[in-house]
This record gives C-alpha cells, structure tokens and sequence, in this order.
C-alpha cells in the first residue's frame, strides 16, 4: 500500500509549514485530519484539501486525550508531528509557565500521540510515523537551551521508535528542517533580514516550507530514519556539532549565530503562549 494516500494524521497544520504538508499530501489523494488552534485557518484549509479540521491545544493534556481517541478510531496509515511552539529565549526570561508550555506542545504531545497510534499499526502491519524537529535538534545554539531540549529530545525519540516498531514493518522518520522562509522561527525575524539589519552568514541559506513537506513524503516512501532540510554548509555544521560541540559553538560564535539567535527569540517574543 502506498501510505502517502491513506489516512493521515497532522499536527501543527495552521502554521506554514503545516500547510504545505497538507497541500502536498492532498496532492496525492491522502485523507487528512488536520489539527491546529487556529480555526480561522484551520477550516479554509480543511476545505480546499478535503480534509477533516480538528481544533486541539496540545498543551492541554484533555485535548490530546481526545486527539489520541480521533484517532485511533481513525485508522490511520500516517501520523505527522509537525506542531511546535517557537521555545526560544533565554533560560532566565522564561516563566515556568511558558517552558512547561513549550515541553507539553514540543515534545509531550507527540509522545502521547505516537504511544496511542503505535499499536493499531502494529495490529495492521503497516503505517508512518514522522516528526519534525529541527537542525537545533543535532547543534544547539545560544537563546535556545529549551526549544533545543525538545528537539534533541523529539529526534532521540523518532530514532529509537524506530528500532522498537521495524519489526512491525512501521517505518519511523525525523525531518529536520534549518531556516525556513516564509514559516516557523525564521520567518518570526525575516523581517529585521530582509532590511538588512542582520544578515545570514555566506554560504547560509534558507529551504521553503514546500521543500520540508517534500522531505516529509520523501521520508515516507524511502522510510528514511533522517532527513536534513537545509544547505550542504548548515547541514555540515549541525553534523559537525555533534561530534565536537565546544569547538562548533565557538567557530558558530565567530560566524554571529549568537547575534542571530537573539534576534530570531526577540521576534518570537509574542509567540510563546
């Protein structure tokens, strides 16, 4: 079976790059149950891809709960955990409130929604489940400790499942998307960008929310364990931090990813609820 056209599940779908994934699953004649806490986005576009609109808050824990029984009665083929809450800031300018938020959107709810749908697929002996974390998910970055600790977190997770649902010919993907135009963390910034107030380092560039979604069906059809969605240079330097993080987070330094950062959390300062 082709799951890319079965029944899917999205998180996150009001935000850019949810839309293009919906869009690029509909272009293949997959039925969708979007989710999202936007519904003055969420209908419309439920409406143009023939898909089903789920309004959900997955930092409430009831909403997931009900998410997590939609569900299962829904047999799905494919779940995306795409929803994110931005997480950026520094550590000390964050309320508890705000980083329990961020924990519950970024990371919990993801889990909470894999463990539901794992066993039905397990029964079926087919299905796919992607995550989108991010590249600050392999190189963490200044302003970022908290988004960084559920992307590290979501993509150890998506690995691991993995290993746990192979038997069960289940595939596990993590896409990793860098700077985004257009959609998520960048796009809060692009502004200062694009007036030249701040400016990318050369040889950085960004992808577009449509190339995510394209690396988000790629996953599925190749049952990649990993897909990176950015230039050679950003995709070298993440992997480069992994393998030595001190040396990386000063050659980082040198290149302004500091200056970035900052810029990139102060505007997302009013996205963090």
């Amino acid at each position: 079976m082709n799951l890319v056209r079965g029944n899917v599940l999205l998180t996150g779908a009001t935000g850019g790059i949810g839309q293009a994934i919906a869009r690029a699953f509909a272009s293949r004649g997959a039925s969708l149950i979007l989710t999202g806490r936007r519904n003055d986005v969420l209908e419309p576009l439920a409406a143009e891809v023939r898909g089903r609109p789920l309004a959900c808050d997955l930092s409430s824990r009831g909403d997931v709960e009900k998410l997590c029984r939609e569900a299962v009665a829904a047999e799905l083929d494919v779940f995306v955990a795409n929803a994110a809450l931005p997480a950026s800031g520094l550590l000390t300018e964050l309320t508890q409130e705000e980083i329990d938020r961020m924990l519950e959107v970024n990371l919990r709810a993801p889990v909470a929604l894999a463990r539901a749908l794992a066993p039905g697929m397990i029964d079926r002996g087919r299905g796919h489940m992607v995550f989108v974390s991010s590249l600050s998910g392999k190189a963490a970055n200044a302003a970022s400790s908290v988004y960084s600790a559920t992307k590290f977190g979501l993509r150890g997770f998506a690995l691991g499942l993995r290993e746990d649902l192979r038997p069960h010919h289940v595939g596990v993907s993590a896409v990793l998307p860098g700077f985004i135009s257009d959609a998520g963390m960048f796009a809060d910034a692009q502004l200062r960008f694009a007036e030249g107030q701040i400016k990318l380092p050369s040889g950085v560039s960004t992808r577009t929310p449509e190339q995510v979604a394209a690396a988000v069906i790629k996953a599925i059809e190749r049952n990649r364990a990993e897909l990176d969605v950015a230039p050679a240079l950003v995709r070298f330097g993440a992997t480069f931090a992994g393998a030595a993080p001190q040396l990386a987070a000063a050659a980082s330094r040198l290149m302004g990813s500091n200056r970035i950062a900052g810029e990139v959390a102060e505007g997302q300062r009013d996205k963090r609820a």
